[in-house]
């Protein structure tokens, strides 16, 4: 493992990267705008998902999607390890699709945690299909192996759950078009046209955060994605709103257990 006990790398399909951990942090509540599918390797955590507080230990299946508020704290001193990929939407539109009968933006993964031997095998085969280059056995093998995992969690998005209300929409929207514009409580709540505390209220009951929690982790995003890119630390700082680039640094950090630095360093 690196320093940090991360081991992060792009993966052969598009949109996919790759983690390998080994740590005591406890993660503090965040969100990731990327599916991910891991399995714990040692050691046991717990964790709040959308579907509450899940506890998980070696062997079992892991996941989160995309805008889901999640933490993660190790269960016992010597901590935990994991594996996980991160999928971008577009990478897995295409095997959704093939799951829900053409409707990929209905479907969610719905199983935060999985105890299923035949589930960790199928995520260990495709992990290492995709890390190594030359690890498959044939090209087929990583796409067969998706699809059999995903088989196991994905299902259509209970459509009669009550919708976001529009005030709220507004304001997240507002949020997403720009995260790094400066805004207030009064600016978002003008938009939705309600009260600063109807704002609040509201806000915290669609998405799991805060609109100030919402708009760090949306910051976060745009910071990693940036990095990604190659853009300097500093200069990826400033442009996601945050103050400069120690103020990046602590909120990374806390979010996702390792430095801006060596996440660019594994990544560039």
């Amino acid at each position: 493992m690196t320093k940090a006990q991360f081991q992060i790398s792009r993966c052969g399909m598009k949109g996919v990267t790759a983690v390998s951990a080994d740590t005591a942090h406890a993660f503090g509540r965040h969100t990731h705008d990327q599916f991910g599918i891991g399995v714990i390797v040692r050691g046991a955590q717990k964790s709040l998902s959308g579907r509450g507080l899940v506890e998980a230990e070696a062997g079992d299946v892991i996941t989160v999607n995309p805008g889901e508020v999640h933490d993660g704290a190790p269960l016992g001193e010597r901590g935990r390890a994991w594996r996980m990929l991160y999928f971008d939407p577009a990478a897995l539109a295409s095997p959704i699709r093939a799951l829900t009968d053409g409707n990929p933006d209905h479907a969610e993964l719905t199983r935060p945690v999985l105890r299923d031997p035949a589930s960790a095998a199928h995520f260990l085969t495709l992990f290492r299909a995709m890390t190594d280059p030359r690890g498959g056995h044939s090209e087929i093998e990583g796409a067969e192996n998706l699809l059999l995992l995903l088989s196991r969690f994905i299902e259509p998005r209970d459509r009669r759950r009550p919708g976001v209300p529009r005030a709220i929409d507004r304001a997240r929207a507002r949020i997403d078009d720009d995260p790094a514009a400066p805004l207030s409580l009064a600016e978002l709540a003008a938009i939705g046209g309600v009260s600063q505390f109807q704002l609040l209220r509201g806000f915290a009951k669609a998405t799991g955060l805060t609109p100030h929690a919402y708009l760090v982790q949306r910051r976060l995003q745009q910071a990693r994605r940036l990095i990604e890119d190659g853009v300097p630390l500093a200069n990826a700082a400033i442009a996601s709103g945050f103050s400069d680039q120690s103020h990046m640094t602590r909120l990374f950090v806390r979010a996702y257990g390792m430095s801006p630095g060596v996440y660019a360093a594994a990544m560039n």
